[in-house]
């Protein structure tokens, strides 16, 4: 059993948490880079979320 496997299986118990510290990542990442690289670090937010089985995710508005 991956890494993958272990994460989407608890995923399901705790979906909420998994978006807070998803989004929590990409804030900090795009503090730390000035964000330079907003639009790559959302790319790959959306492909990790996307692996876990949370992309669909409605959209939320900026803040």
């Amino acid at each position: 059993m991956g890494i993958m496997d272990k994460l989407k299986g608890m995923l399901g118990q705790h979906e909420d948490k998994a978006r807070k510290m998803s989004d929590a990542a990409e804030k900090k990442i795009n503090e730390r880079t000035g964000d330079k690289y907003t639009s790559q670090v959302d790319q790959a937010q959306k492909r990790g979320e996307g692996h876990l089985g949370m992309s669909d995710r409605p959209e939320q508005p900026p803040t």
